[in-house]
């Protein structure tokens, strides 16, 4: 990929700078609703989101509440990707949502017979980007 074609995709997605307060808190509220649904543990949830260590749940409750997430790079990825994984499973899995829930969880070869659901916890960004490329064909493609 040119240098050229990253800074125009890069341009093209929006990120928690170029929100206001409103839409970062909704943005939030979203995620944290993927993520309760995903079956997340707290503290799951605060390392996904890569989140201080010593994250308080408390805070894990403001963020379903008005609270926006940090605006950092790390986190930012972080939610695109994450976003990109609940949109391949709903496009995916259009008739029967659930079914999303279920891959997530189940084992897959491709993934050394881990749930996608733990590569994403266990290996971090590496392990949430290999979920969203094997979603993602096009993401994939592009990314590749």
């Amino acid at each position: 990929m040119s240098d050229s074609t990253a800074q125009t995709t890069q341009a093209a997605e929006p990120t928690q700078s170029d929100m206001n307060e409103q839409q970062r808190a909704a943005l939030a509220r979203a995620i944290m609703n993927i993520l309760d649904r995903w079956g997340l543990s707290a503290e799951e949830q605060v390392q996904l989101l890569n989140l201080p260590e010593n994250t308080p749940s408390r805070m894990l409750r403001r963020f379903r509440d008005n609270t926006p997430f940090p605006d950092t790079r790390e986190v930012n990825e972080r939610l695109e990707h994450i976003i990109g994984i609940a949109d391949a499973l709903r496009t995916t899995y259009p008739h029967y949502p659930a079914m999303g829930l279920i891959w997530m969880k189940r084992k897959n070869k491709r993934f050394q017979r881990r749930a996608p659901i733990r590569v994403m916890v266990e290996d971090g960004l590496d392990g949430i980007i290999a979920v969203r490329s094997h979603l993602d064909c096009s993401f994939d493609w592009f990314n590749s």
